[in-house]
Parts: structure tokens; sequence; C-alpha cells
């Protein structure tokens, strides 16, 4: 592949209007999967992943935790509510079939954040990437497991984050041999995943992180020009992937919470998504320097980031 096959894309969408009118339903519920209880308890990634959602617009956020990890979830986040999966050292068919009941219910699903990799949870994540008819963000977790799968394609609406690592995996499960790691490959690499694993019907989006993400669709890229070192800390991932499921819940067509006069497609959701998390780390910065950022306040700031945006796209 050569750039040459690469629409670059220089401008982002305008955020659509929001209704005066609106309430929590108006602005989409959005479904994170995650948590986990062994080797080591992992509860912080769902929960900044629920935090962003909301704090990028969203209406409303359901956990679906292991069910020891329940109660704590909710201390952390109120504002949410948990759905209790029966997950410890197993993921069973219930809990599949519990989270599958409530993605009905969601207007999009993030799925992977500290899930960890109890036996099992490859059904968990099989079954969210063939939810055809939402909009969905698969990270962390949820990547290594598609990776640990024979290969195979998926019909989007989705967005996959990988880091260079994930994407090191999961390319070389479906053949690809590109380079993630140089900068100037990386609009290749991200293209070459999402062509690969896009079966048709929807955009499967490549979200390639690092300190210039890059975003494609396999015929387009974008790629975010606010390096920050400051978000060179643990945590800040799963902020992304929940702003991403938030914004797909408000936005996407086929999310289906209200109707979306102005809807956007999941590559210019995603590339509103990176600009909108690369703000918010600004906004930090511009108060607090470059050192010492915690993964929640990059998630309070998207608020703000997503008001100076408005203000200048």
């Amino acid at each position: 592949m050569t750039r040459l096959d690469l629409e670059e894309v220089n401008t982002l969408p305008d955020f659509p209007p929001r209704p005066r009118d609106g309430h929590k339903g108006t602005f989409g519920t959005t479904l994170v999967i995650g948590g986990a209880t062994r080797p080591r308890r992992m509860l912080g990634g769902p929960c900044l992943a629920a935090r962003a959602a909301l704090r990028s617009g969203g209406g409303l956020a359901v956990l679906a935790v292991p069910e020891s990890l329940a109660t704590a979830a909710l201390m952390l986040l109120p504002e949410a509510t948990a759905l209790p999966l029966p997950i410890d050292v197993e993921c069973p068919v219930s809990a599949v079939e519990l989270v599958e009941d409530a993605a009905i219910g969601a207007h999009a699903v993030v799925c992977g954040p500290g899930l960890g990799r109890p036996e099992g949870i490859d059904r968990m994540v099989m079954m969210v990437a063939d939810l055809e008819d939402r909009p969905r963000v698969l990270d962390a977790d949820a990547l290594n497991s598609i990776a640990a799968m024979p290969p195979r394609s998926f019909r989007g609406p989705l967005i996959l984050t990988p880091h260079p690592g994930e994407w090191n995996r999961l390319a070389r499960c479906v053949g690809i041999a590109e380079d993630a790691m140089a900068d100037e490959r990386r609009p290749e690499a991200a293209a070459a995943l999402a062509r690969r694993l896009d079966a048709g019907g929807g955009p499967v989006v490549v979200v390639l992180k690092g300190d210039r993400t890059v975003v494609s669709d396999g015929r387009r890229f974008w790629r975010s020009e606010i390096p920050n070192s400051a978000m060179a800390t643990g945590g800040t991932g799963d902020v992304l992937a929940g702003t991403l499921g938030g914004l797909l819940a408000q936005f996407h067509p086929r999310a289906g919470a209200a109707a979306r006069p102005h809807a956007l497609d999941a590559f210019e959701i995603a590339c509103l998504g990176v600009a909108m998390h690369a703000e918010a780390g600004r906004v930090w910065s511009d108060d607090r320097g470059d050192a010492g950022m915690l993964a929640h306040e990059l998630a309070d700031a998207l608020p703000m980031a997503r008001r100076r945006m408005n203000e200048h796209l």
C-alpha cells in the first residue's frame, strides 16, 4: 500500500448541534464492558471509559463488570448504572447473554478496558464484534482477544483503538507486514488493518494511537497534530475509548437514540473523538504543565475541550 491509495483528510467535521430541549435519552446510552478480578483486579479502565462517555456529552452509561466489582464501580462512578456479570476466573455463556440483552437497549458499546483474559472471554468479545446493528468500540484486551482468534473480518460500524503493540498482534494475525512504528508509514499501517478487517456493510475504523494518532477507514486518513507528554500516563487510552463510545451514541445514525438530522459516520466520529481527547489534554496542560495528569482529570476536561473545538471548528 502506498500513500497514493489514501485520501488525507485535513478538516474535522463540526459537532452536530445539541438540541436545547434534549433529555438523557436524546444523547444516547453507552454500554461499557470491562473489569477483571484475576490475576489482578482491574476496575479503573471501564469506569474511566464510562466517565468519558458521559463527559463527552452522552446521556447515560452502563457498566457491565464482574459481580464482585459492581458496587465498587458505582462508588467510583455513581452517575452510571451497573450490570453485574457472573465472571471470575471464567466468563460463562450466561454473562455473554446478559451483555447481549443489555446491548439491545444501548446506543453504542465499548468493550475491552480492563477486561482481562478469563477463560471464555473470547465469546463475549466476538458477540460484541458481531453486533452489526450497534456502533461499537473494541479496545485493549478485546483487541488481544481478536488477535488470538483465527483471522476473520467484521461488519461496521466498528472502531478499533490499538497502540502499536496491539496493532502488531492484530496485523500479524491477518498477514500484514506494514510498520506501525515509523511515523511516515503509520497512515498506511492503520489503513491496511482497516481494509483487511472490513467485511463490508459499514466501515471498520482503526485508531492507531501514539503521539500523532492516526485514524483510517481504509480509504481516508486523518492525523492528530497535538502531541502532549502529559498524556503518557495510565488510563488515558480508556478515556479515549469511552469518548469514542459516547460520541457514537450521540451522533451515529445506527445508534438509534433519537432522530439525527446531522449524523456523522464512524470515521468522522473517530476523528472528532481523537481530536477532543487531545484537546482535553491541552486544556489540562495549559493549566498544570506537562506532567502529573491523572486519567480521570483528562475525562473531566472533555467538556471544555468540546467547547474550545466548537469555537474554532
